[in-house]
């Protein structure tokens, strides 16, 4: 099994290098691709089962969609064939059709996903998400400078119980197609939420998957969701 590894040197804000270190340790016999920004992307070749992408700085986010360009077309059959790739924080927004910033200029996107992006670099934006998924419920953060727009009533990842979706206006976070997991979402969002992570390794054909520290990551996590569900302000 071969997990890539996006750009670490570069998508490593918010802790979200976390989510690698946790899937390390869940997943002690896999092979970690770590792909720096001038290397060919494992997946070019087809080779990688899973791959992530956190988030980066808006600087690096640009160069990131003009190193990924090339192979647009390799991460769209990764896609439309099930690997599994979870993006967290502003990753998504390398895939969409295009960010708008503060002047209103463009920066085109990959295109691969039918939504767009506006950013507003002197307003960052907070919150926290309470949502669920597979029957679970699920618990992360926000801290963003952008605000996505498209319509993903068919393909989101979780409906927000508290906090919001994809913008302020709607209460559906992310986005999910097959087994592509996008959110603005950070936290790191695996650690804390086991039973996600051990359905993502569901996802790469792990039978009876456990995370590691299992025991004590439910713990935190139930704690964490016992926390969101009584706090009474979220932003």
């Amino acid at each position: 099994m071969k997990i890539e590894i996006l750009y670490p040197e570069l998508c490593n804000l918010f802790g979200d290098l976390g989510n690698v270190k946790f899937l390390e340790q869940s997943l002690p016999d896999a092979e970690f691709v770590y792909t720096s920004i001038n290397d060919i992307p494992a997946f070019a070749d087809g080779s990688s089962d899973m791959i992530y992408m956190g988030a980066s700085t808006e600087n690096n986010q640009e160069k990131i969609i003009e190193r990924l360009r090339p192979y647009r077309e390799k991460l769209q059959e990764a896609i439309d064939s099930g690997k599994v790739i979870l993006l967290t924080g502003n990753a998504p927004e390398v895939l969409f059709e295009y960010i708008e910033k503060d002047d209103k200029s463009r920066v085109e996107g990959l295109g691969i996903l039918k939504f767009h992006a506006v950013q507003s670099l002197f307003n960052r934006y907070n919150t926290l998400v309470l949502g669920s998924f597979d029957g679970k419920d699920i618990v992360g953060f926000k801290t963003q400078f952008t605000q996505t727009y498209g319509d993903n009533t068919d393909c989101f990842f979780t409906p927000a119980k508290r906090g919001t979706g994809i913008n302020k206006e709607s209460n559906l976070e992310g986005i999910h197609i097959n087994n592509l997991f996008a959110t603005s979402m950070v936290g790191p969002l695996l650690v804390l939420n086991p039973y996600f992570t051990e359905y993502l390794m569901s996802k790469l054909g792990i039978e009876n998957p456990e995370c590691a520290f299992r025991k004590e990551a439910v713990q935190s996590y139930e704690r964490r969701v016992k926390e969101f569900k009584s706090c009474r302000s979220v932003h």
